[in-house]
């Protein structure tokens, strides 16, 4: 049985879009080697329009092993508009979502998602959120609004804390596990 990962950058006030705003000042080569470990451990990736436009808009174009593995791995989107994806090796999720994804983790191997905008939350609500990581960023943002954080009125779901990263940037991974 595969597991889907979610892996999501986020600031002190919860902030999880707007990343021109807070998030570049700290990149590092150290958290370069995270998320590309993350990425070549990935046998494929699943999306929501929003980061596949932004994606597929950034990485085709550039070079390197992240952007080689990003740009070859499986791409799964999840869309109810979106029907000509140009990003290679993409397919647009058909029908329900939680069915989809419930398919998509019958195969074996891991399907990592970035970002946790309404197709991670969705799914953390129904329990198909298998592990989450965090990326807490020691900025306070002060951008966005209620679609732009991680807090999401109604949405529950429990995780339990399998391993903590800190990074000399002040950058802190928390790696967490569903308890479902």
């Amino acid at each position: 049985m595969g597991k889907i990962v979610n892996s999501t950058f986020v600031s002190l006030d919860g902030v999880i879009n707007h990343m021109d705003r807070w998030h570049f000042d700290y990149v590092s080569d150290q958290t370069d080697e995270l998320a590309l470990r993350q990425l070549r451990e990935a046998d494929a990736m699943l999306m929501g329009r929003n980061t596949y436009e932004i994606y597929a808009s950034a990485w085709p174009g550039r070079d390197g092993e992240y952007a080689e593995r990003i740009n070859t791995l499986p791409k799964h989107v999840a869309s109810t508009t979106l029907t000509d994806p140009q990003w290679n090796a993409t397919t647009v999720v058909q029908g329900d979502l939680l069915e989809a994804a419930a398919r998509l983790k019958e195969g074996a191997g891991t399907i990592l998602m970035h970002g946790f905008g309404p197709v991670a939350k969705r799914l953390a609500g129904a329990g198909l959120l298998d592990e989450l990581h965090l990326w807490y960023h020691p900025v306070l943002a002060g951008v966005g609004g209620p679609d732009d954080v991680l807090l999401t009125p109604g949405l529950h779901a429990a995780f339990e804390t399998t391993g903590t990263t800190a990074f000399d940037n002040g950058v802190v991974v928390i790696a967490m596990q569903s308890r479902v």
